[in-house]
């Protein structure tokens, strides 16, 4: 899977300074939101009794004092350097001039990924407003996310991954206008997620690994800029809403695995025409492979596995001119059509275990597969309303209880795409 992870940034304080520099298409208004100027000349005259080079980083060094209050468990001292008023030497502080005054530092970016900390993040977080940063994954930060988060009017990324936040989705977030890059997987986020974040122009959303419930959102595919979609382990329930369609022009990777989706996949699927990721296992799906699928030219890995899925493998999917690995073990599939019934001699991995493909070793019985063919689903005569599935699944309670439950996906300090 190394082919597929979303790549992160590793060179914080190098994307820090391209970002703020570039961002002087913002330079006026936001010089008139914090009192600046762009032409106007300053003298920077720091008081002889203030060991602070300017108030921003005064203020920083407060922030920083309060948030170190509520650390309280540093196992590798990552914090220890965090005294004295030299707040951009502090470790996994970076600063940069803001986009109002190139002239002087604030803190810009704020990277604790792997220290293992334990804490909580302070209200007083929110007033560093200048961060177009904040990556926290890995480490044991609870509780819940401060609303103050809203003053951070210039964060860019948020990372929040691989803690142990709690409360409902963290509504701040949406307020917030230049972010771009969601991460909040595996946590202990929970309810419905909001309509609101598929409105929002974000390039990567990950919220996997949380326990987020009711149906998703059919607004689902509105945010028609992200290319990384990530929703799996989590119990939301109802069909994959129609308008996925709406990330045609954008979205590489789509992964609802052990998502609790029912009904058909919907033909909208095949509209995705960058697509390079599709993940669709441990669900409740049924019917018919979508054949629009096949119109996916990039698509490299397509998995269906662990659903309740029937009818014809089709050969136009087979044929996909990148497809590298296709699973579709743990279904009902009955026929695998021309290419597909030999998928090795295209150099494609693929698993088509616990089928109902005759001829074929370690497939469904013909008991178990009898009831299933003779009542196909007709997936046009099915609507989805509201998020849900009706008469999605009846008759399916066959399925052997061998099937192997949902593995929880790797946390991301191994797996960083997931």
């Amino acid at each position: 899977m190394a082919s597929f992870l979303f790549s992160a940034i590793t060179s914080s304080h190098v994307i820090l300074i391209i970002l703020l520099l570039c961002s002087s298409f913002l330079t006026n208004s936001l010089a008139a939101k914090h009192g600046y100027s762009s032409t106007h000349r300053h003298h920077h005259r720091p008081h002889n009794s203030s060991p602070f080079p300017n108030p921003k980083l005064h203020q920083a060094y407060i922030v920083l004092q309060a948030w170190k209050k509520v650390i309280y468990s540093d196992p590798n001292n990552f914090t220890t350097n965090w005294v004295g008023p030299s707040v951009c030497n502090y470790r996994g502080i970076y600063c940069a001039p803001p986009p109002y005054d190139h002239k002087i530092q604030v803190v810009s970016g704020i990277d604790l990924n792997n220290a293992d900390i334990a804490g909580f993040l302070p209200d007083e977080l929110g007033l560093l407003s200048d961060l177009a940063l904040i990556h926290l994954n890995s480490n044991r930060f609870c509780g819940i996310v401060p609303q103050t988060l809203s003053n951070l009017t210039l964060l860019y990324e948020l990372d929040l991954s691989n803690n142990r936040f709690v409360g409902p989705f963290p509504n701040v977030v949406l307020s917030l206008p230049m972010l771009n890059y969601l991460d909040i997987r595996f946590n202990e986020f929970e309810g419905p997620l909001p309509p609101e974040l598929f409105n929002k122009k974000l390039d990567a959303i990950f919220v996997n690994n949380n326990r987020f419930t009711s149906m998703i959102p059919q607004n689902f595919g509105s945010n028609n800029s992200a290319s990384v979609l990530v929703i799996a382990n989590n119990k939301f329930g109802g069909c994959l809403p129609p308008s996925v369609a709406n990330l045609a022009n954008s979205i590489e990777e789509l992964l609802l695995i052990n998502t609790s989706i029912s009904g058909c996949l919907p033909p909208e699927v095949g509209y995705l025409y960058k697509l390079r990721v599709l993940d669709v296992s441990l669900n409740k799906l049924v019917g018919p492979i979508p054949y629009s699928i096949a119109g996916l030219a990039h698509l490299e890995l397509l998995n269906l596995a662990h659903n309740m899925m029937s009818g014809i493998v089709p050969e136009g999917v087979c044929l996909l001119p990148n497809l590298s690995n296709f699973t579709f073990s743990y279904n009902f599939f009955c026929e695998e059509e021309g290419i597909c019934n030999n998928l090795t001699s295209k150099g494609i991995a693929y698993d088509d275990r616990w089928n109902c493909f005759p001829e074929k070793p370690f497939q469904r019985s013909n008991k178990v597969c009898e009831p299933v063919l003779e009542h196909p689903v007709e997936c046009f005569e099915q609507h989805c309303s509201n998020g849900g599935s009706e008469g999605f699944g009846e008759g399916f309670g066959m399925i052997p209880s061998a099937i192997p439950a949902a593995a929880p996906m790797l946390s991301p300090s191994i797996a960083p795409a997931y």
